[in-house]
């Protein structure tokens, strides 16, 4: 194991198999299991366990995260514009990634950053491209792969072997449902499936576990039948929420993210899913 004066030894256990960039800034009562290749440009936050057989580069790491083996996080990303660039990856408290989850580091664009939030959980074989940004508490089950610079909101949860094109949202609190795909962005509270994941209803139980209000659960209801009605074309929907349903944050948040859309919300069927505010 090659020397690094970062390391607390009294609290913190690196195996004799492991090895250390002497460049490693290593928190208190960090374990790092057997043949964990720990390289340079890496912080590892208090209490947080790399349990063996990873390899991790380039990435700060926050306190009280479990990280299983055989992941790779740092790595060069899949992008042949990268030359080498110096990029990173950042990850939240108490973060779990599970084995075989792979994290690549920014490509030298944006903010040269790829990004996973707090409490957050990777599943077995999950994959984050380049560039993209996870918040807090998002769930990505087994073998979710997100290509670069894809963002995804709050509290999400993709189901498992679902697959995103580059540069997608997928909003806040979302659920898609496993094997599903989609080019286009995912509406904030929605259940979808398929491929595309069509939205067929809210997402009632997260805001009800959140708090929110029975009265402002069933106007974002109102508002997102309304979004995703053939009835209405999503200007049309627009301007009827705005008339007659009583605004809410969660209602002003379905509105704000169709309207900021680069590639369109997915919000009806596959013949009119490219629909968007510009349409």
């Amino acid at each position: 194991m090659m020397s690094n004066t970062s390391v607390l030894e009294k609290t913190t256990s690196i195996h004799p198999s492991a090895v250390v960039h002497s460049s490693a800034v290593i928190g208190e009562g960090v374990v790092i299991g057997p043949n964990v290749v720990i390289g340079e440009g890496v912080k590892i936050g208090n209490g947080t366990r790399i349990i063996a057989n990873s390899y991790i580069e380039f990435t700060e790491i926050g306190e009280n995260c479990t990280i299983s083996p055989f992941s790779t996080i740092g790595s060069e990303p899949q992008d042949l514009g990268y030359k080498g660039e110096p990029t990173k990856v950042i990850i939240g408290d108490g973060t779990i990634i599970k084995e075989n989850v792979t994290i690549h580091r920014g490509a030298a664009c944006g903010d040269f950053t790829t990004r996973i939030g707090s409490k957050c959980l990777l599943m077995v074989g999950s994959h984050i491209a380049h560039n993209c940004v996870l918040e807090d508490q998002v769930i990505l089950a087994n073998l979710v792969t997100l290509g670069g610079h894809v963002h995804v909101g709050f509290g999400a949860f993709v189901g498992g072997m679902s697959v995103f094109h580059q540069n997608i949202r997928i909003g806040s609190m979302a659920i898609v449902s496993g094997f599903s795909a989609s080019r286009q962005d995912i509406l904030p509270y929605s259940k979808g499936e398929g491929r595309p994941p069509v939205p067929r209803g809210l997402n009632v139980i997260a805001l009800k576990r959140r708090g929110v209000s029975q009265e402002v659960r069933t106007a974002t209801n109102q508002a997102f039948k309304l979004l995703i009605s053939e009835e209405y074309n999503t200007t049309q929907a627009i301007e009827k929420i705005k008339a007659e349903i009583p605004m809410n944050e969660y209602i002003e948040n379905m509105i704000e993210f169709i309207q900021s859309s680069k590639r369109g919300v997915l919000l009806k069927s596959h013949k009119s899913g490219s629909e968007s505010l510009e349409d």
